[in-house]
């Protein structure tokens, strides 16, 4: 590639004034490309704040079905849920995480049954559910794949019949993507997505969510033998193709901005839709530093976002979602 010489090449020609910029800008961000992950509890009409992020509350189920129409009437395509369980609840085996009226599957009917128009992704992993805090069921010690994908299957299959139309396998255990897509096959919900969280590394930034799920003071030790390795990156690429083999419709970075070079890789090597989760952590610094007066917090939030786009992201899930469809309203 090569360009002319100065002066017949001025770059800042386009860059004169706000209509040249919008001509030639070659990424940009609208609604359309946004997922809300909201946090879902017990209870009724009341909302409680998750100090470590600021702006974000735990809903109960009558909030929640109003978010879901807030989000709705902002355009916004889709909400992510992510419940909040008593502890009293969770267990050793985490048999509440496929009980048919348990709290997500609860919420997910009665979004659907408001606002219909609006698509819900639901999360499949154990830690909600875990007395131990872990993704997958533990013995010894050990936290056990081919057994903790039997309870991540039934759980798949009571979000499916409870009206998800997304299923967000974040657990990383091996082979749950095709042990999944063939028992909703099998059980009639061969519609039903499955974004696959592929590349999820076992990260510092996930602090703040473990607190908003009430998981980070039951962890016991680390999830570093099944997330992935902060300095791996052709490792990401296998664990997407192996997904995308098994079934997977969609497949997730995570986090975000500290991979967004994972993003760009996925994205130029496989023709399948591409997501990134900006998560709690890099959510929190933004937020933090703007209410200390460090940033400037709006333009910071549609600056890291519009960076997943560059990336080649197809779609974000962001705690700044109904922020930011305000903004580009």
């Amino acid at each position: 590639m090569t360009t002319g010489s100065f002066p017949a090449t001025r770059f800042r020609r386009t860059k004169r004034t706000d209509a040249l910029r919008r001509l030639v800008r070659e990424s940009t961000l609208t609604v359309d490309d946004l997922i809300w992950p909201i946090f879902i509890r017990d209870g009724q009409d009341d909302d409680t704040p998750v100090p470590s992020m600021p702006g974000v509350s735990r809903l109960t189920l009558d909030r929640a079905v109003a978010a879901a129409e807030d989000a709705a009437a902002l355009g916004i395509p889709a909400i992510c849920l992510f419940p909040y369980i008593d502890t009293s609840l969770k267990t050793e085996l985490c048999e509440e995480a496929w009980n048919p009226d348990n709290l997500s599957n609860r919420v997910t009917r009665a979004i659907k049954a408001a606002v219909p128009e609006i698509a819900i992704m639901t999360d499949v992993a154990l830690d909600p559910y875990n007395i131990n805090g872990h993704d997958g069921l533990v013995k010894d010690g050990v936290i056990l794949n081919d057994e903790s994908v039997e309870a991540l299957v039934k759980m798949t299959l009571a979000q499916a019949e409870a009206g998800a139309d997304i299923i967000g396998p974040s657990d990383m255990m091996d082979g749950r993507i095709g042990a999944m897509r063939s028992a909703l096959e099998t059980a009639g919900h061969s519609d039903v997505c499955i974004l696959s969280y592929a590349a999820k590394y076992a990260s510092a930034f996930y602090g703040p969510f473990r607190d908003a799920v009430g998981a980070s003071g039951l962890l016991v030790g680390d999830k570093k033998t099944y997330q992935m390795d902060p300095g791996n990156a052709d490792e990401a690429l296998r664990l997407v193709e192996r997904d995308l083999r098994e079934g997977a419709d969609m497949v997730m970075v995570k986090p975000g901005m500290p991979y967004l070079d994972i993003c760009r890789a996925v994205s130029d090597r496989f023709s399948a839709p591409v997501t990134a989760y900006q998560v709690s952590g890099e959510y929190a610094m933004i937020k933090g530093a703007a209410e200390r007066g460090w940033i400037d917090g709006d333009k910071a939030m549609m600056e890291s976002l519009l960076a997943f786009k560059r990336a080649g992201c197809d779609a974000i899930l962001t705690y700044f979602a109904c922020d930011v469809a305000r903004a580009l309203r």
